[in-house]
């Protein structure tokens, strides 16, 4: 009974074994999944573009939002690739080894 009084007064810490062991894990749980999330978001709203303008060809004001949107769904997917080759090539000047960012593989040296 005193454990339990005494373990709902006190602050629960979690330690991660390692550092690399951390970094994998906020990789592959959460900036992975963000940037495939985006880059899907962003062709998402590029075929929404591509839909509006083909469907409102009548409509001069519908297909200038249209265009509006393929344009910025491509600055979008031009931004993700932007990073992913941006970190590819920060990755391979700097000669880090043992990053994989096509899989999400992280195991950084002790």
């Amino acid at each position: 009974m005193m454990d339990l009084l005494l373990s709902l007064f006190t602050t629960k810490v979690a330690y991660a074994e390692s550092l690399n062991e951390f970094i994998a894990k906020a990789d592959n749980l959460i900036i992975n999944p963000l940037i495939l999330f985006l880059f899907a978001l962003a062709v998402v709203y590029f075929l929404y573009g591509v839909l509006e303008f083909i469907m409102n060809q009548e409509n001069e004001e519908k297909k200038t939002a249209g265009k509006s949107h393929m344009l910025w769904g491509v600055v979008g997917i031009t931004i993700m690739l932007g990073v992913f080759t941006l970190m590819n090539i920060v990755i391979s000047t700097f000669g880090i080894k043992g990053i994989t960012p096509e899989t999400g593989e992280v195991n950084l040296p002790q």
